[in-house]
Parts: structure tokens; C-alpha cells; sequence
């Protein structure tokens, strides 16, 4: 009769696996409701992510900041991020304030680094929009931005253009934002590497990655990309190191002593140096 009043063991544990489930997604649905509250506000009956705060400030509107920077109002009906902004009584809070914060007191003290929110100085107004540009900075490997060393706005213009500097219809390359920084790579070589020449972010992820030197791929990987040629049943009867084939376990194909000037060279075409 004992026996009768237990519930198999299989029964058991499904039943425990149902209930595990079930409080995992009730925890996670209020865990992401709780999140949402936090990051969100209501206005005017719809929801949108929260404006940068400057205490006390209230807003005065776009036409108020032209007073001051016209050109920077006028060039940017021009801006990528002019796309985004909300048209007439949904844009009462929105414009110039949705990234500086309510500007009513640095009209008042007549202008003022103090009474206005200046991107350029945290990365947190831009990652208001950007959560998963943010999240690609936390990466192991990554541009300085979130410790203060670099800002947005060196490689990004919001006011005017295209948000990518060099990019859209502007005479110069995109290579040209990256070379301010890095001149030794973006230099003219006698023999260039192509993938140089199709920009940089061709073999680089530009925001974060989690391979050394924020490239894309791991090892020889990125380079079969485009050399898939060098690969083959007949790749070892190339060359005269003995061929492709048996370099590839060495490690990549820079630093298994090959084409160590991965972005050119003034003296080798196979891109040594």
C-alpha cells in the first residue's frame, strides 16, 4: 500500500522541471519589466527611452538653441540622426535637448560648459540609443571609450552628414577617421594591401571585438576570407617556403613569419618587410 502513494520518478522530475521553468520565466518577465521602469519614462501617453537630465532645467526647444549655434541647428537637418527626430507636437521635448538635456538654464547663465550635457565628455548619452555598441566596448578587446580615453564623436559626427566620418557622398575615405590615430597603418605603401583599400573595417571591428587587435576573425581565418585560393589540394607546391598548406599550423599568416607588414610594404610585394 506504500508504494501505491508514490509518484514515479520520472513524474517527478518532469513536474520539477516545469515548475523550474516557470518560475524562471516569471523572474526574468519581471526582471526585464523592472528594467524597462528604470531606463524608461512616460510622456504624453507614449514611452521613450529617458532624456539626459540636467537638474532642475526644463525645456526650451531647438529654436532656442539656434539663438546661439545657428549653424550647428541648420546643418543638422543634413545629419543621419535628423532621421530619427519626432515632427511637430511629439518633438516638444526632443532635439537638441534629447542628447544636451533641458536647456533652460544655460539659457539663462547665457551659455556655460556647466549647465549643458557635453557628450563628448561620457559616452552615456549616446549609449542612451546605442545599448549594443555599449555592450561591444565591454568586449576584451576595444577602443579606450568607456575609460574616458576617446569619445564618440572622434570618429562620429551627429550634427552634421553622414554619422560616419568619411562616409556618404564625402571626398575622403572612411580610412581617413581612422587614420588620425593610426597614421603607421594608413600610410601610402609602394605595395599596398588591398583589404586596406576597402577600409578598414574590413578586418577590423571597430567598436570592440574579442580577438586581439579588434579584428573579426581569429587567426589565418580572416585572411581566407578573401584568399580562399591559397587553401587548396595544390597550395602546397607553392611559393618558395614550401607552400601555404603546411605554414597554416605555424599560426596566421602574419605571424608565422610570412607577410608580417599586413598592411603593406614599401619593399615586398608579398607584403614583408
Amino acid at each position: 500500500m506504500k508504494n501505491a502513494w508514490k509518484i514515479p520518478a520520472a513524474t517527478a522530475v518532469s513536474r520539477w522541471i516545469r515548475q523550474s521553468q516557470g518560475n524562471l520565466l516569471w523572474i526574468g518577465g519581471a526582471g526585464a519589466s523592472a528594467a524597462l521602469i528604470l531606463i524608461s519614462c512616460s510622456t504624453g501617453g507614449r514611452t521613450i527611452m529617458a532624456p539626459t537630465s540636467i537638474p532642475g532645467a526644463t525645456f526650451v526647444g531647438t529654436e532656442e538653441c539656434a539663438q546661439c549655434h545657428e549653424d550647428v541647428v541648420r546643418d543638422f537637418k543634413t545629419a543621419d540622426h535628423a532621421k530619427l527626430m519626432a515632427k511637430g507636437p511629439n518633438a516638444v521635448d526632443m532635439g537638441c535637448e534629447s542628447c544636451h538635456g533641458a536647456g533652460s538654464k544655460h539659457v539663462e547663465a547665457g551659455g556655460g560648459a556647466g549647465t549643458i550635457i557635453n557628450p563628448d565628455e561620457s559616452p552615456e548619452t549616446c549609449f542612451q540609443c546605442h545599448l549594443d555598441t555599449k555592450a561591444q566596448f565591454m568586449l576584451p578587446f576595444s577602443h579606450p571609450v568607456l575609460n574616458g580615453k576617446m569619445s564618440c564623436s572622434e570618429c562620429h559626427d551627429p550634427h552634421k552628414g553622414s554619422a560616419i566620418k568619411g562616409g556618404g557622398t564625402q571626398l575622403h575615405g572612411r580610412n581617413e577617421t581612422c587614420a588620425d590615430c593610426h597614421q603607421a597603418q594608413t600610410q601610402h605603401f609602394v605595395f599596398a594591401h588591398d583589404a586596406v583599400k576597402e577600409g578598414c573595417t574590413t578586418c577590423h571591428s571597430p567598436h570592440g571585438s574579442v580577438n586581439q587587435k579588434m579584428l573579426t576573425e581569429r587567426n589565418a581565418t580572416l585572411c581566407l576570407k578573401c584568399h580562399t585560393d591559397q587553401f587548396t589540394p595544390t597550395a602546397g607546391t607553392m611559393g618558395p617556403s614550401g607552400g601555404h598548406n603546411g605554414r597554416f599550423p605555424s599560426g596566421t599568416c602574419w605571424s608565422a613569419g610570412c607577410h608580417e607588414a599586413v598592411h603593406g610594404s614599401n619593399t615586398n610585394i608579398e607584403l614583408r618587410f
